[in-house]
């Protein structure tokens, strides 16, 4: 009783915003978009944050299986806990359960070097298969076995209905399979009863020694065990066998299995079990799981006659709200990046994708729940101080030094910058020039030295990404510059002047950034729609708009406003010369212009920049509705830990934040008549556009709080103040 009612408090504490019963936003999110073609999702339950992904596996391994699930397969091989929503790597899989009956399918050939072999299997259809948020379905056909998933913050939750037909039941915990991206070390398991058992599996991958201990308890006792030892590079883990007969008693048809995790020991999983599903009412936490998806989805109280509309929204909202994932236990334990047990007062957090989230996601994060982001934060600063600098893109308490920049000081920028309290803002900063003065770490040094990354000199293997790396770094040094002026009342003249350091590889000649060596000189063979391995996952055309920090100043080097407008033209406009040789994350191209990954996403609203608005509104409004669908397919890229879905959130508000730290939002074009964002404090600002539709997209006026609104950006703390907007469209 005393576990039960401390979850109650839990979940009446998550937030501050009164939950409108009469409306269910799950109704509009399908879990399953993304989950083909590049979008790199998984379909199975999830909390807002959580972290437990508890998901369908198909084959593990190989780039279409990233998340562990891709919607052409037609087989299932597992529902394990842990998943990475839309990454361009994969890892995790971790605690791998799979009911079947006697006798079982298995395909134990290895096909491919990046995947692994089938093993027990079933196949399924997706007509028998529903997800929903915190919620998914599917029948294993070969086994007619029907499967359901929801979840809490800290636990998964399985419910197996088997056939009445006498065969066998076997419920499978694999904790020794591998695949090419997360190596297993080592699985073990202790019995606690005949209906509880707790272990862990310890890996290695693109998450470095990483440690999941967990806890299990079934609904009903198993009859007998079978344990399996799997020799790994590392030591041994195991494949447990649980039987449970074969009554035909309809009353033994269904199982319930409660799994908690944990990052820092097996009691720490036994604590969140306890805390957080002390019983066995799969129903009941399903409908836990539905609350606390629609406290956060009402906070953006949409309305349109477009119910499609609807779908990609609050979609593209659910996918933006699954990452980063709580870390810590409910006692506030969690493990560190220097491997020791920690503590925090709030929730710590892990997996950020900082390179692609910085820009759209954690700005998100501040206006819809500003509440979680001062422990964000924090969560970052704590991992730096004990890893010696901040993350560059971290999952369960490793570093995982995957893409460019520091882009975690962005984020604690904005946070200050719009007053988020519950983190230090000294040491925030101090860390922050701490992280970008290290001479030793990827090419910080001659970046210092030099004023920019050459390309000759490369400490990243093959790919130097040196122009890209130059340019991230001067807009980490203007974030540094602004925090110091919010936290210390003064400039930070040293990394206001580095912030200027785009301008050493702008060549006046080509009217690129170019690659230039450490001796001064450009890159010889320079052609801007090249991708070659000084530019990270782009080309010069894409990494030509990344001064979002100083857009005066590009409009300068690129000649002037008319020169500006023309390039950006040119922009949208150049047609890739063979697209059968453009790289894989060059996906969803308007031109040159590739919404499918981070560098071109702000693009669109530069020409507000240039006195042409009614350009933004144009391909925003292309982008909302040709490059985002409701299906399978519908995500144009990798979603990046929400990224790309954080993008159609902000446009179909009507604008968005191209430098995240100037608290100010360039404006589009709006996708709803009707929105309101219910702000934690009980603030509501409406966003009305009465005539917009798929005709009418175009901008005549917005009137703000009854009065002309000139600009083309709005202020944060206007936006936050219980304003009214009202667009007239044409």
């Amino acid at each position: 009783m005393k576990s039960r009612f401390a979850f109650l408090i839990f979940l009446l504490l998550l937030g501050s915003v009164p939950l409108c019963a009469q409306r269910d936003y799950t109704q509009y999110v399908n879990p399953l978009v993304g989950t083909d073609f590049v979008g790199n999702t998984y379909p199975g339950a999830q909390v807002p944050f959580g972290m437990v992904q508890l998901s369908p596996d198909n084959l593990i391994g190989g780039w279409d299986r990233i998340a562990g699930y891709f919607y052409p397969d037609s087989t299932l091989t597992g529902f394990s806990h842990t998943h990475l929503s839309g990454t361009g790597a994969g890892d995790l899989y971790d605690i791998s359960f799979f009911p079947t009956t006697l006798p079982q399918k298995a395909d134990f050939t290895v096909r491919h070097p990046d995947q692994a072999p089938l093993g027990i299997y079933s196949t399924f259809l997706h007509s028998e298969e529903t997800a929903t948020a915190g919620f998914y379905v599917v029948r294993l056909a070969d086994y007619d076995i029907r499967v359901r998933l929801t979840a809490t913050p800290r636990c998964g939750v399985q419910h197996y209905t088997f056939p009445a037909d006498g065969r066998e039941r076997v419920v499978t915990l694999n904790l020794a399979r591998t695949m090419n991206w997360d190596a297993t070390q080592a699985g073990e398991v202790q019995f606690l009863d005949s209906t509880t058992l707790c272990g862990h599996r310890f890996s290695t991958g693109w998450a470095r020694d990483q440690r999941v201990f967990f806890a299990t308890r079934f609904s009903r006792p198993w009859q007998r065990v079978e344990i399996d030892t799997v020799p790994t590079t590392a030591g041994r883990s195991v494949v447990v066998r649980f039987y449970f007969g074969h009554s035909a008693d309809e009353a033994q048809r269904s199982i319930t299995l409660v799994t908690a995790l944990s990052g820092t020991s097996t009691e720490g999983a036994l604590r969140n079990l306890a805390a957080e599903a002390p019983h066995n009412d799969f129903d009941r936490y399903r409908e836990d799981a539905r609350r606390l998806w629609n406290e956060q989805l009402s906070r953006l109280e949409a309305e349109s006659d477009n119910t499609t509309d609807l779908r990609k929204f609050y979609t593209a909202l659910y996918h933006t709200l699954l990452a980063p994932t709580i870390a810590s236990d409910v006692d506030g334990a969690y493990l560190g990046s220097d491997r020791r047990i920690h503590h925090t007062v709030g929730i710590h957090y892990s997996t950020f994708s900082l390179w692609d989230t910085f820009r759209a996601s954690h700005p998100l994060f501040t206006l819809i729940c500003p509440e979680r982001v001062g422990d964000m934060a924090q969560s970052l600063i704590d991992f730096g101080t004990q890893h010696g600098r901040l993350p560059v893109w971290s999952m369960w308490s490793s570093e995982t030094d995957m893409m460019i920049g520091l882009h975690a000081i962005p984020i604690l920028a904005d946070a200050i910058g719009k007053g988020i309290k519950g983190f230090d803002y000294a040491q925030a900063l101090a860390l922050s020039r701490r992280s970008l003065l290290d001479a030793d770490y990827r090419s910080l040094g001659h970046y210092d030295s030099l004023g920019y990354v050459p390309f000759d000199v490369t400490d990243m293997g093959k790919d130097d990404w040196s122009l890209s790396r130059t340019l991230e770094y001067a807009y980490n040094d203007h974030c540094v510059a602004q925090m110091a002026q919010w936290v210390e009342g003064r400039p930070d003249h040293r990394f206001a002047q580095r912030s200027q350091n785009f301008r050493h590889l702008f060549d006046a000649q080509s009217g690129f950034f170019r690659p230039r060596d450490s001796h001064g000189r450009f890159q010889s063979d320079f052609h801007p729609e090249a991708y070659t391995p000084h530019i990270c996952e782009s080309n010069a055309w894409q990494y030509l708009w990344s001064v979002q920090h100083d857009l005066p100043a590009l409009m300068h080097l690129l000649g002037g406003r008319d020169r500006m407008e023309a390039r950006l033209d040119s922009f949208f406009t150049l047609a890739p010369r063979d697209k059968a040789e453009l790289p894989l994350f060059s996906t969803g191209m308007l031109g040159q212009y590739a919404h499918g990954n981070e560098p071109s996403h702000h693009v669109a609203y530069l020409y507000n920049v240039v006195g042409r608005p009614e350009k933004t509104q144009h391909y925003v409004a292309r982008i909302v509705r040709e490059l985002y669908r409701d299906n399978p397919a519908g995500l144009c890229g990798n979603d990046d830990c929400g990224q790309l879905s954080a993008w159609l959130v902000w446009s179909a508000m009507g604008f968005y934040p191209v430098d995240p730290v100037s608290g100010r939002y360039e404006l589009g074009t709006p996708l709803f008549p009707h929105l309101r964002l219910h702000l934690p404090g009980g603030t509501t600002t409406t966003l009305l556009a009465p005539h917009v539709d798929a005709d009418h997209w175009r901008v005549a006026s917005l009137r703000v709080n009854g009065r002309r609104h000139r600009s083309t950006f709005l202020p944060h703390a206007l936006l936050t103040s219980g304003a009214r907007m009202e667009w007239e469209m044409k």
